[in-house]
């Protein structure tokens, strides 16, 4: 049970998100439900490469914008028809779409391009950091001005990407029409399924002998490189799934939610999931999924019935679980459990001794009667 209880909780989550919400949940909630699940998707990647390889990413946006825009591309694309032209690009310039727009038109393209983009820039720019042995606080600031360079150069380019606007107005996703409440049902269960089978395949991952060697690179670098492994390469790997994770999120959340613009992408955004995976618990399985569905959650909430006040909410609870809660609220059960074993071990000795004390009295009353 030791070794399986984390797929007991698999299969608990997903007899939530697959059973029990799409049949309780108002079409609304359940939208919110699957952006939850996109950002759960990205924050799962954040929990790899930063809770389990010591690595502080922020700036995983780039990377949800990878595949929030490619799939964004194609759903204009699908829009416009056979050789049609996006309406933005007929509106911001003169109608000419470029070039490299011309193959998102495939879906099969579009979905090789969410996993290979990532994959690829994740490792060009891991490799050129982690070679060099940049870590700790100048990888974190080397990612952030990823993502700040990244959204500046989308607003910048308004007729290719639709600017601060961004791209929205979608209609179709692969041919099934987005206003039909069950191709919404079934966008909703194909973002909340690739959640648990991620978390299935990070439960093995964790397991695995690479993932035990990323924990030793995350707390001993030096002496896994006199062991005679290479520490960036280790690292390298779970940066690049990382980055594929957040391109995958990015994709579901665009026919979800219906848009995605620079704000979804920038440095506050990737901040934002990273915010979500600390409050979860960064080096659990479950911790970064729980916290990006309560961050989202609680977003969505205290901003409906506090609209100008609910980031000071948000923020203050961000600070109890600092304060609290260092591991995030999944280590409250072991901490919880540690003390339980504690105090029962600690009845259990005080019960030998007083009953040694019994013993001997015991045998001293006897003696003395003899």
């Amino acid at each position: 049970m030791s070794s399986y209880g984390s797929l007991v909780g698999i299969a608990i989550l997903a007899f939530v998100l697959l059973v029990w919400a799409p049949s309780t949940l108002t079409s609304f909630r359940l939208g919110n439900l699957g952006r939850y699940c996109a950002m759960a998707l990205a924050s799962m990647g954040i929990g790899l490469a930063w809770g389990r390889g010591g690595m502080l990413v922020l700036g995983q946006g780039v990377f949800f914008g990878i595949g929030g825009y490619a799939m964004a591309m194609h759903m204009k694309l699908e829009a416009a028809g056979p050789g049609g032209v996006p309406d933005f690009m007929t509106l911001y310039g003169d109608g000419t779409m470029p070039g490299w727009w011309e193959p998102f038109r495939s879906g099969p393209f579009t979905v090789f391009a969410i996993i290979a983009m990532p994959a690829v820039v994740s490792f060009v720019l891991g490799y050129a950091i982690l070679k060099r042995r940049v870590k700790g606080a100048y990888f974190a600031i080397l990612t952030q001005a990823m993502a700040v360079a990244f959204s500046t150069l989308l607003v910048a380019t308004i007729t290719q990407t639709g600017g601060f606007n961004g791209l929205n107005s979608f209609s179709t996703f692969f041919g099934h029409n987005l206003f039909d409440p069950q191709v919404q049902k079934n966008v909703y269960r194909l973002a909340a399924g690739l959640v648990i089978v991620f978390l299935v395949i990070l439960w093995q991952l964790y397991r695995s002998r690479y993932g035990e060697l990323l924990l030793a690179t995350r707390d001993g670098e030096e002496r896994i490189r006199f062991l005679g492994y290479d520490p960036a390469n280790v690292k390298l790997v779970a940066f690049m799934v990382a980055a594929v994770m957040a391109s995958i999120g990015g994709a579901l959340f665009v026919p979800i939610a219906g848009i995605i613009s620079p704000l979804d992408v920038d440095a506050s955004a990737s901040i934002f999931l990273l915010a979500g995976v600390a409050l979860g618990g960064r080096a659990s399985l479950f911790g970064p999924v729980l916290g990006a569905i309560a961050v989202g959650y609680g977003r969505s909430t205290l901003s409906e019935n506090f609209p100008t006040q609910w980031s000071y909410f948000l923020g203050a609870l961000f600070i109890l679980v600092v304060l609290l809660l260092p591991g995030g609220v999944a280590s409250l059960w072991p901490m919880l459990r540690a003390r339980w074993s504690s105090s029962s071990e600690s009845s259990r000795s005080s019960s030998a001794s007083h009953a040694a004390v019994e013993s001997d009295a015991d045998r001293g009353a006897q003696a003395a009667t003899s």
